[in-house]
């Protein structure tokens, strides 16, 4: 049964630090075999990964400030010189600083698509504290995790099971992997007249349709928490969906805090989700449209997921969305109690109305 965000928590363990029609369609396919040398990303051995997340505070905002501290001459983009071409209009309002630090792929800046620097040791310290494998940081936003995901698990007529009541995000992702919707009616809620989430016997009944069917199911998404806070039961659908060789893909837009405090639902990740896309800039305190998207498990090729995400990112990405995607990472480190207060509100507020 799908339960609200504000409810007790789901039932997978606490976290850690605290607890067929035809169709035409665009198809963008992301095999290994198109895989190109930019994709692949350099191991570090388990010393240098050690090393690499317990020193400094946050890599990307350091290499930053460095960065655009020094006092050198600009032949490189982007066209405003670090603000002192910029709109007079603009300046004013957002200040000289963002334009300043407004920089390019740098060499000392590394490469979002094939990281070996800050960018990596930024990554691999938000997948420790998100508890992930493996995280990506994403400047086009939660959509662009979603598509990436669908993507790299779903090959042309392959069968998506999706809540009929799914973001806009996997629509588009439907259309560019080629991929067939089997939509699932999630629970309505009388009492508070909103749709709900999916349940494990609902994704259960859906693959078997499709496999009497003789169609291949590519992946299952779930939407948790939706909009209005309610969670599924993602453990549930994994035990369903996992002995099948079937991944999890979790559009956890609005849960990105969940991490963070005893008393909100456990993660996807934590529920044995195999790919899980957080919209930092929603509940959290990254700018908008930085996200990030976070992996566990084998089922999942991380290497298309990669090149999936080369195919649907700006190969100029914005270094102040990295960079807040890195800040709010470190924030969250060094403030582990940052929800009591707002939860004491919350419930203070609850209990007079």
């Amino acid at each position: 049964m799908a339960h609200f965000l504000t409810g007790s928590s789901s039932p997978a363990s606490a976290c850690p630090h605290h607890r067929e029609s035809h169709r035409q369609h665009a198809v963008v396919q992301c095999g290994t075999s198109l895989s190109t040398p930019r994709i692949s990303e350099p191991e570090a051995s388990p010393a240098e990964s050690s090393a690499c997340i317990q020193g400094g505070m946050a890599p990307l905002v350091q290499a930053l400030q460095s960065t655009a501290s020094q006092d050198v001459a600009c032949f490189h983009f982007p066209g405003h010189n670090r603000g002192k071409a910029a709109p007079s209009s603009l300046s004013k309002l957002i200040g000289p600083g963002a334009f300043l630090h407004d920089l390019p792929e740098l060499p000392e800046l590394d490469d979002l698509f094939s990281p070996n620097g800050v960018i990596l040791d930024a990554q691999k310290r938000a997948a420790q504290l998100f508890g992930s494998s493996k995280t990506w940081f994403l400047v086009n936003g939660t959509t662009c995790g979603i598509q990436a995901s669908v993507m790299a698990t779903c090959s042309p007529g392959d069968y998506l099971i999706v809540p009929r009541n799914c973001h806009i995000s996997v629509i588009s992702a439907l259309v560019l992997s080629g991929a067939v919707p089997k939509y699932i009616i999630p629970e309505y809620s009388s009492a508070w007249d909103i749709a709900g989430g999916i349940t494990p016997l609902q994704v259960d009944e859906a693959v078997k349709e499709l496999e009497e069917d003789g169609k291949r199911v590519g992946a299952v998404l779930v939407t948790s928490p939706t909009y209005h806070g309610v969670c599924s039961n993602v453990q549930g659908i994994v035990s369903v969906c996992h002995p099948r060789g079937i991944p999890v893909i979790v559009d956890e837009a609005h849960g990105a805090h969940f991490r963070f405090h005893d008393s909100f639902p456990s993660t996807a990740i934590e529920q044995g989700a195999d790919l899980a896309v957080q919209s930092t800039h929603k509940v959290l305190c990254s700018l908008t449209q930085s996200s990030m998207l976070h992996t566990a498990g084998d089922l999942v090729n991380v290497d298309q997921v990669s090149q999936c995400l080369q195919v649907l990112q700006s190969s100029s990405p914005s270094y102040l969305l990295l960079s807040s995607l890195d800040a709010a990472r470190y924030h969250l480190s060094k403030n582990t109690n940052i929800f009591d207060e707002p939860l004491a509100i919350a419930s203070e507020t609850k209990d007079q109305l």
